[in-house]
């Protein structure tokens, strides 16, 4: 098979491209260049895409014996990844810019500019596995459940899953560390990138204000009442507890959490963890991973990148989803997305539009 191995300059998908050599596939490396103006060293353990990772890259192609190649994806990537990522933002929503590169730019542009060029499939470092069945290729979590990121490709269709390989799902990262040190691959202990690949520093809120301006607004508890005021709206997402600074304790003491976020006003809602709580999840733009599920059915759905999936039921329409949980949430932001699970297996996601509480 003719396989295009994306090559972040990271030791997983250095091991991924390794194990497709290792399995007769005739591989190419690529290197996504996202950024107009790259940094030229990572800053700590933060960022990723830098010129040090693409010539991180490189040289783990040349030691697999692989070609190698640049593409200059940075315009498409300013577009509909980063130009998304401050529109919800500017909406008062809380975008994954993780999942937005997924589905844009390392499977839906990589796989068209590979397809136009003649392989016959796509290969990344992330940590999910892939199973063929009788309805196509299944989209499952990891075996390592540290590392799963099930979650960040669930934006995948079925046709991308198709010409999709991630050839680390059955590996744990440990097990991967010690294989790319024993094949002498220079990245064995190279710190992995967290955070947002074009916020290197991990400010996100010192970003915004660059992009956004900034203006001042209010806080207000949920009776209206003023209890500070703020620089700019998009410092904040439902459920934040820090950076409030309020100074002064709730009447009952408690801690207090922002609730809503109003763009139109630049007000900010706080109040307590209590009110944060909701059972009910009204999703949009919904993308199957196999064949669609019309109608009602049992789930599980995971609302964060790392975090527990939950019980549900689900009622799938031809324009979205409603999602009722079993037992409450917290913390659930519009804008993020909702990946729905029948046991291991990715069904579908869709974009988080709205939550509420059932009437009791």
């Amino acid at each position: 098979m003719k396989v295009l191995a994306a090559m972040s300059g990271g030791v997983d998908s250095a091991v991924a491209a390794a194990r497709l050599v290792d399995a007769g596939h005739d591989v190419t490396g690529v290197h996504l260049a996202l950024s107009r103006d790259p940094q030229s060293f990572r800053t700590g353990a933060r960022g990723c895409c830098s010129l040090e990772d693409s010539h991180d890259a490189r040289r783990a192609a040349d030691l697999l014996g692989i070609p190698f190649y640049v593409w200059d994806l940075s315009a498409q990537f300013r577009a509909d990844v980063v130009e998304d990522f401050l529109a919800e933002y500017r909406a008062g929503r809380t975008p994954n810019p993780c999942l937005r590169c997924n589905e844009s730019i390392k499977f839906s542009a990589v796989l068209a500019r590979g397809t136009a060029l003649g392989f016959d499939a796509v290969a990344t470092g992330h940590y999910a596995r892939l199973v063929d069945g009788p309805d196509g290729r299944a989209l499952h979590r990891a075996v390592d459940p540290t590392k799963d990121q099930s979650y960040v490709l669930g934006v995948l269709d079925a046709d991308q899953l198709a010409r999709s390989l991630f050839p680390l799902g059955d590996s744990l990262k440990t097990e991967v560390r010690a294989e790319a040190a024993e094949r002498g691959l220079s990245v064995a202990r190279k710190p992995d990138s967290h955070d947002i690949c074009f916020i290197p520093d991990g400010d996100t809120g010192a970003f915004l204000d660059r992009e956004l301006g900034t203006a001042e607004g209010e806080i207000v508890e949920q009776d209206g009442t003023v209890v500070g005021h703020h620089h700019g709206a998009h410092r904040f997402t439902v459920g934040q507890r820090r950076g409030l600074h309020l100074g002064m304790p709730a009447d009952d003491g408690r801690p207090r959490y922002v609730l809503d976020i109003s763009p139109v006003d630049n007000r900010v809602t706080v109040g307590p963890h209590d009110a944060l709580a909701v059972d009910t999840i009204t999703a949009i733009r919904p993308t199957w991973a196999g064949p669609a599920r019309p109608g009602s059915w049992p789930a599980r759905a995971q609302v964060r990148a790392h975090g527990e999936p939950l019980d549900c039921t689900v009622r799938a329409g031809t324009d979205g989803l409603q999602v009722t949980l079993a037992d409450p949430a917290f913390g659930i932001a519009p804008g993020q997305a909702v990946v729905l699970y029948d046991g291991d297996r990715v069904v579908g996601s869709a974009t988080i539009e709205a939550t509420g509480r059932r009437a009791r």
